[in-house]
C-alpha cells in the first residue's frame, strides 16, 4: 500500500494477554499501515518470529491471510484494511492472534492518535517490558511451566528446558535499542 502524507501516526499499546506480569510494547506506526504490515510490525516488537498464522478480531469481524486450503477457515483478508479503517479513534481497542494453536492473544489500545508527520515512515517502539515468550511453548499455561522449570535448578525439566532455549533465557529482559533495530527492517 502507498503510503499517503497525510496519514495520522498511532501510538499502540500491544499487551500479551493472560500472561503475568505483563509482556507490552508501546509503538508508534502510521495509520495507512494495512493489518498485514502491522503484524510484521507486531512480530518485530514482540520478538516473535512470524511462524504461525494469525489474525486480528476488530468489533467481532476477523481478518486475516484467507486459507485456499482451509475453505472452513474464514477471515477477511487484511490486506484490504488499514489500522485507520479497524481504529479510527483514540481508545479503540482490537485483539491479535498469534499462533492459532499455542493461541497468543495481544490486545492492541490505541492510545492517542497524532497529527501526520509526512518525515515518520516506518514503525518505532518507545518503551515495553519484560521478554516475549519462546516459539511453541504451549500458550500461557506452557510459558508458566517453562518458567518454572528454568528458575529451579531441581525441577526434573530445568535442563532440558534451558537447552531448548538456548543456553538462557530471561523473562524479565527487554532491549529497546535492538527492538528498534528489528523495526528498522521492515521495507
Amino acid at each position: 500500500m502507498k503510503n499517503s502524507p497525510a496519514a495520522p501516526i498511532y501510538q499502540l499499546k500491544v499487551t500479551l494477554a493472560e500472561v503475568g506480569p505483563p509482556v507490552w510494547r508501546r509503538i508508534r506506526v502510521r495509520g495507512d499501515l494495512s493489518l498485514e504490515r502491522l503484524h510484521a510490525v507486531v512480530q518485530r516488537a514482540m520478538g516473535w518470529h512470524d511462524s504461525h498464522l494469525h489474525e486480528w478480531t476488530v468489533e467481532g469481524r476477523r481478518y486475516g491471510q484467507p486459507e485456499t486450503d482451509e475453505p472452513e477457515y474464514e477471515v477477511d483478508d487484511e490486506r484490504k484494511v488499514t489500522l485507520r479503517e479497524a481504529a479510527p479513534a483514540a481508545r479503540s481497542r482490537f485483539e491479535y492472534l498469534y499462533d492459532l494453536g499455542d493461541s497468543w492473544t495481544h490486545e492492541v489500545v490505541v492510545e492517542k492518535i497524532e497529527p501526520p508527520d509526512p518525515k515518520f515512515r516506518s514503525a518505532e517502539c518507545l518503551g515495553g517490558e519484560r521478554a516475549c515468550p519462546q516459539e511453541d511453548c504451549g500458550g500461557p499455561p506452557g510459558y508458566e511451566e517453562f518458567l518454572a522449570a528454568i528458575r529451579d535448578p531441581r525441577h526434573p525439566e530445568h535442563k532440558d528446558q534451558l537447552a531448548w532455549a538456548g543456553g538462557k533465557f530471561d523473562p524479565e529482559a527487554f532491549d529497546l535499542a535492538a527492538v528498534n533495530r528489528r523495526l528498522r527492517t521492515l521495507r
